[in-house]
């Protein structure tokens, strides 16, 4: 239970299910949460607990995302915090404590196909809610032991449902930036993580002539336009980034478009992995509406995804979830782009 108005919900639609429920909070996020999480599980009358992660979040999440940053990515910690906090770690506590399964607030579906023998993730009923995208990293294990009941609704039902329960954040508003940067400049955490002022290097252009300074590598993510603080006469975009040389490339918006990608880490989901080509709808972006590929499982475990028309802007560090209809057939992180 984060505090929020979906994790609320779920706990209430878990105990008209007729399951003996408790809250329990990991404790990463602000006080404010936790005591809205608890508030609700008061009046739902279950027990509530709170699990003090910090240090764990703060070297697994906040220190992978710094690393990537340094590295020239651009991570996504929701994903895993997801896989490392939000199942798993609250997985083991479950099956610690004897409880059956484990349910959060996302909207997702998952179901068991009894042909394959495998459990499958599937994208929500509200396609402007779904978080499948983020959820690509669970495991069979987990998904056989985890519930999403608001799978079938939308976020409006979601607030309806809230407010007629008396819940104090029925109105609460969506989150929209990472939790651990609540103002979205990244740049100046990182300074704050690290506690050393980034070095400044060269902004260059495709041809790789020096065109102006950049603030900090972290400062700056694929596919950026403002801020850039270059005068060129015409729109430009950051289109790549060095953090060997410490230099940002600005170039054409054409320049963000490409034709394959290359990923590791990869995780098949809800169908067992294969070595034939597999056509998808893939997505490169939380938000993105997809596009047609064939996804091509390399010897070394990577895959290579080659598209039918080019992407634009997918981004190293970033997740590629590929689809079929509703289905979440694999997802993985984009390593380079072709």
């Amino acid at each position: 239970m984060s505090g929020g108005v979906d994790s609320s919900v779920a706990a209430l639609l878990m105990q008209e299910q007729g399951y003996d429920c408790t809250g329990v909070t990991m404790r990463f996020c602000g006080a404010g949460d936790v005591e809205s999480a608890r508030n609700v599980a008061d009046r739902l009358g279950m027990p509530f607990e709170t699990l003090d992660l910090t240090e764990d979040f703060a070297r697994e999440v906040i220190e992978g995302f710094v690393a990537a940053y340094e590295a020239g990515e651009t991570p996504n910690p929701c994903i895993v915090c997801n896989r490392e906090f939000k199942f798993r770690r609250l997985l083991e506590y479950a099956a610690e404590h004897d409880y059956a399964v484990l349910a959060t607030g996302h909207y997702a579906r998952t179901r068991y196909e009894a042909a394959s023998e495998r459990w499958q993730l599937l994208r929500a009923t509200d396609t402007h809610k779904d978080q499948s995208y983020v959820l690509y990293g669970l495991t069979q294990a987990q998904l056989a032991s985890v519930r999403f009941p608001l799978g079938e609704m939308s976020k409006p039902e979601t607030r309806m449902r809230a407010t007629e329960e008396g819940f104090d954040n029925a109105e609460k508003p969506d989150s929209q930036d990472i939790c651990f940067i609540p103002d979205g400049d990244y740049g100046a955490f990182i300074e704050q993580w690290r506690g050393v002022t980034e070095a400044p290097g060269e902004i260059l252009d495709e041809q790789g002539v020096v065109i102006g300074q950049h603030k900090g590598m972290a400062r700056y993510t694929i596919g950026q336009r403002k801020g850039l603080e270059v005068a060129a006469g015409r729109p430009i975009y950051v289109i790549a980034k060095d953090p060997r040389r410490n230099t940002v490339t600005l170039g054409d918006e054409t320049e963000l478009y490409h034709q394959s990608l290359q990923a590791r880490a990869v995780n098949w989901v809800s169908i067992a992995p294969t070595l034939e080509p597999l056509r998808a709808l893939v997505k490169t972006s939380y938000r993105g509406a997809g596009s047609a590929a064939t996804i091509h499982q390399r010897e070394d475990g990577s895959l290579q995804v080659d598209f039918d028309e080019p992407v634009r802007a997918a981004t190293p560090g970033q997740a590629v979830v590929a689809y079929k209809g509703d289905l979440v057939l694999v997802g993985a992180t984009i390593d380079s782009v072709i």
